[in-house]
């Protein structure tokens, strides 16, 4: 055995360009593999991270009131008391379609929205200076607004100078008692419109300002406990407001835990169709050695005779040329890997992810590469094993 490995080695080195060229297709193949799996999953942990900001123990409940049927804001909140078991916070949403002016500047990008005083701890979000809005905020609907990072920061200097001051939404001027903290990274700058160009001001306050006299939209938080049970608890609010409605269409309740599977689920299709078609490259590449394994027993015929004819068994040639085809994707596979690594790591780079190779697909890449060697390299070699030695010796 370990003298057909030497000889293996042999005649990859007599035959350099041609053994890199069986290689090749063995490298691109184990390449694709490795590459394509570690971008497909550098994209799902980008969204993960991205739901998980969203926060996977929400859910959201938008209602459509009719003036026949419609859920009050003190229904919701009884149901959400009736339920604390299950949930820790929940806020009515109010978005305002507002124009926000700061002295002689105006902003239609800024978002404006009503919520409670829970909101902040919903969104697991901190304050950088002042309070937040409290519950004698909403029931006397005072004019208080919690302002973005951006917003305090491009209007008054500071977050600091900002507090104690004015902002007017919709002509209505509202005193700055906070300010959250930065959410967009020290790497990146803040911008209009971003996630940190927004005002909070009570939900009380604006439904008053939306002319709509009715919230539509609300945020709850599952315990820790019962993140798990998301899905049942979704159903129990789902049932809760077909007892108001009497029809489920005029709610919809969505869980980001439920979303964040599926999401998971599709890219993991997407992850084995991807690698799949990755993999059809390794099989042409198996072509390409068993037409090479063909030639190198067509070019050793005689060597082969000379074998045989001093008493080399068929299975000693044929484990010869085995494992030479072996050895030879063996080689390319383990190329492919380091190609695969260094093409994930600049792919990852160049599309802004964290894309790295994952150890399943380059365990299979790999095998799948050894056993095509194997496979592919077999005809050759029981071609090579039932030669006859006298029509092999006579051959030029």
């Amino acid at each position: 055995m370990l003298n057909s490995y030497k000889l293996a080695l042999k005649s990859i080195w007599a035959n350099k360009m041609r053994s890199f060229l069986t290689m090749l297709g063995i490298i691109i193949g184990v390449a694709a593999v490795i590459i394509l799996v570690g971008i497909v999953n550098g994209e799902m942990n980008y969204m993960t991270e991205s739901f998980a900001s969203m926060g996977t123990n929400r859910i959201t409940v938008n209602v459509r009131n009719m003036s026949s049927r419609s859920v009050s804001v003190d229904q919701m909140y009884s149901f959400f008391n009736d339920n604390t078991q299950y949930f820790s916070y929940m806020s009515p949403n109010v978005t305002v379609s507002a124009t926000v002016k700061v002295g002689n500047e105006n902003s239609t990008s800024t978002t404006v929205t009503g919520v409670s005083e829970d909101y902040l701890s919903i969104l697991d979000e901190n304050l950088s200076q002042g309070r937040f809005i409290q519950y004698a905020d909403l029931s006397a609907r005072h004019k208080v607004a919690v302002i973005g990072y951006y917003v305090a920061t491009n209007y008054y200097e500071s977050a600091e100078k900002a507090i104690g001051e004015d902002i007017s939404v919709n002509g209505e001027k509202y005193k700055i008692v906070g300010v959250v903290e930065r959410q967009t990274s020290t790497s990146e700058s803040m911008e209009e419109g971003g996630d940190d160009d927004f005002v909070y001001i009570p939900y009380t306050s604006a439904i008053k300002l939306s002319r709509n006299g009715t919230v539509s939209n609300y945020t709850f938080t599952v315990r820790d406990d019962y993140v798990k049970q998301a899905a049942t608890i979704k159903t129990y609010i789902e049932d809760y407001l077909y007892t108001i409605f009497k029809s489920d269409d005029f709610y919809n309740v969505t869980a980001m835990s439920e979303l964040l599977d599926s999401m998971n689920e599709m890219i993991g299709t997407m992850s084995m169709m991807l690698g799949g078609i990755a993999g059809i490259s390794l099989l042409v590449a198996g072509v390409g050695v068993m037409n090479i394994m063909l030639v190198s027993v067509t070019e050793r015929t005689r060597e082969i005779g000379i074998r045989k004819a001093l008493g080399a068994k068929k299975s000693t040639i044929l484990s010869q040329f085995v494992i030479e085809a072996a050895v030879t994707s063996s080689f390319g596979g383990v190329l492919g890997i380091i190609v695969g690594f260094i093409g994930t790591n600049i792919a990852g780079r160049i599309m802004s992810i964290n894309a790295s190779p994952t150890f399943g697909s380059v365990i299979v890449s790999f095998s799948v590469s050894v056993a095509i060697g194997l496979i592919f390299g077999y005809m050759p070699a029981r071609r090579a094993a039932a030669l006859n030695p006298i029509d092999a010796l006579r051959s030029e």
